[in-house]
């Protein structure tokens, strides 16, 4: 079955970095396009950062343009989310997720097919 396994997640000081990595087993990576979600206590769930299948596409929400960057290794079948400058505003789970093959509608949860178990970020001020 399809496994989605995120890791990296902690506690850090605002200003620091964290980079979460996203393994993927059980369906063609290379197919899906990928996708880091977050959700906070008491809000949606919201999409911040996707990418195309081949890595050439990416999408990151206005909250974390210039401090997030997110990659695929294919041959890895790993996706990734470094995080830099984080903020308190930052904390939350954040869910790793797999979606169809076409780069359209990538900020909504409803292309994506498969989802991890979550990390815990927790920014301290």
């Amino acid at each position: 079955q399809v496994q989605l396994v995120e890791s990296g997640g902690g506690l850090v000081q605002a200003g620091g970095s964290l980079r979460l990595s996203c393994a993927a087993s059980g369906l063609t990576f290379s197919n899906s396009v990928m996708g880091w979600f977050r959700q906070a206590p008491g809000k949606e769930r919201e999409c911040v950062s996707a990418v195309s299948r081949g890595g050439s596409s990416t999408y990151y929400a206005d909250s974390v343009k210039g401090r997030f960057t997110i990659s695929r290794d294919n041959a890895k079948n790993t996706v990734y989310l470094q995080m830099n400058s984080l903020k308190p505003e930052d904390t939350a789970v954040y869910y790793c997720a797999a979606g169809g093959r076409y780069w359209r509608d990538y900020e909504s949860r409803r292309i994506y097919d498969y989802w991890g178990q979550g990390t815990q970020v927790t920014v301290s001020s």
